[in-house]
């Protein structure tokens, strides 16, 4: 069901409109006079906008002006009695989507209105697109990760708020995206947010929008992404990073439905269904007093854990692949061929930076490699971590080289698994030396962690 608002200074036709539409399931809303529509318009979020072109006061071009300054991007059709070329001349040039002329049949108006939907979500569906490349899909072949979609499979049908936690880089987004897409709001857009990424003093106008005027550089209206998630889905990234006022102020709109934009003074009314994820232990920040206990009850109701990708080893040689075509179709690269040795290696890490992490290192591959990814290329494109287990830089030098040594030894024995052969090629050493390294060095390979 859309929702449109009709003006008009003849009572008879916006009745007669409005029955029209509510007959054929819109829901109408009227204004009899530009002003009226502005004050509307400024309060709610419509779908379409009617508009007579002659009217007292204010006219229909120069409510359209008006529309546009405020940075409402609704489309609007005008119609009128009295209509010349140049008046379907000017209203083009601002913007108008349609120009119909009185008297006008239900047939004509129910098909504009079909027209302008159908065009308004082939331009959401482009703008999605265009996020969208080179972006991932949900690649798996292992248990892990088919428990995850069964649940989301689950809880898409319904309207039941959803958090999902897991590492940086495991796929939060792909998740919320999977679940909008599968729900009923799969027609409607899908807005991301990332809590952590927007400055605290901006968040609010950010989420609620703001009016023209309401703080130094607001120019003109802004819609904001609750607005913009109206009959669709937002999501909320990293929102354990998100300041404490600004949680008040969500759990207020959560509660009732409602929104005020910066510099406003009416609350507009979003149906939006909001997913949320994050990194972090809500629960312990709960207690910590960092996250309300109000709010954590609002967006904890079903709870998605994503593996990270070292609980996930069976998919890596799936997603290498995958990240292989995709990479080389984002940049026009032919694909190149990648050894089982290379596979092996690469699945051997632990990626602390999960899928994310591994795509740019199948990027690093692709670049370094000549025609096959080779173990060779995989060694030197895998990221080195030596700086984590990096010694104390105290002591005398000997102390601090045997230290470098040791950690040197050690983190490489752990990212390459314990395989004493691929850690010898990696650091240039023969077999037989590392083996004396490591007894001089006094590292226990039974006791090492794999």
């Amino acid at each position: 069901m859309s929702h449109l608002l009709i003006v008009d200074d003849d009572p008879n036709t916006l009745a007669s409109l409005a029955r029209a539409f509510r007959l054929n399931g819109h829901e109408a809303t009227v204004a009899d006079s530009a002003a009226r529509a502005l004050e509307l318009l400024r309060a709610q979020t419509f779908d379409l906008v009617f508009s007579d072109v002659v009217m007292p006061g204010r006219d229909g071009i120069a409510l359209l002006e008006d529309i546009r300054g405020l940075g409402v991007t609704t489309p609007v059709v005008m119609i009128s009695g009295q209509a010349t070329l140049d008046m379907a001349v000017r209203a083009t040039r601002l913007g108008a989507l349609d120009f119909l002329e009185k008297p006008l049949s239900t047939e004509k108006l129910l098909l504009t209105v079909d027209n302008a939907l159908k065009l308004a979500r082939l331009e959401r569906e482009n703008t999605e697109l265009r996020k969208r490349v080179g972006k991932h899909e949900i690649v798996w072949v292992g248990a892990a990760m088919q428990r995850v979609l069964n649940m989301v499979r689950r809880v898409a049908a319904g309207e039941s708020r959803v958090c999902i936690l897991g590492e940086t880089g495991t796929g939060k987004e792909l998740i919320a995206r999977s679940i909008h897409e599968t729900s009923p709001r799969a027609q409607g857009p899908f807005i991301a947010v990332n809590c952590a990424a927007v400055p605290e003093e901006l968040i609010e106008s950010e989420l609620f929008g703001h009016e023209k005027g309401a703080f130094t550089g607001a120019a003109s209206r802004h819609a904001g992404k609750f607005e913009q998630a109206h009959r669709g889905t937002l999501f909320l990234d990293e929102i354990g990073d998100m300041p404490a006022v600004m949680q008040a102020k969500l759990l207020r709109v959560l509660e009732e439905g409602e929104i005020e934009r910066v510099g406003g003074a009416q609350p507009i009314r979003v149906d939006v269904r909001v997913i949320v994820a994050t990194h972090r232990d809500l629960d312990a920040q709960v207690r910590a007093g960092a996250f309300r206990q109000d709010l954590y009850h609002r967006v904890f109701v079903f709870p998605i854990l994503l593996p990270p990708l070292r609980e996930r080893r069976d998919d890596i040689p799936a997603l290498i692949e995958h990240f292989v075509k995709a990479v080389s179709e984002q940049n026009g690269w032919k694909p190149k061929p990648v050894s089982a040795e290379a596979v092996r290696i690469l699945s051997a890490q632990d990626w602390p930076g999960n899928v994310r992490e591994l795509r740019n290192c199948v990027e690093r591959l692709l670049l370094l490699a000549d025609s096959e990814v080779d173990a060779e290329t995989a060694r030197i494109a895998v990221p080195r971590r030596v700086a984590d287990a990096s010694p104390s830089v105290s002591g005398p030098l000997a102390e601090r080289v045997e230290s470098f040594e040791r950690a040197t030894i050690v983190a490489e024995l752990k990212r390459l698994g314990r395989n004493m052969t691929e850690t010898a090629k990696s650091l240039g050493l023969e077999r037989s030396h590392l083996y004396k390294k490591c007894a001089q060095l006094g590292i226990d390979l039974q006791q090492l962690d794999g």
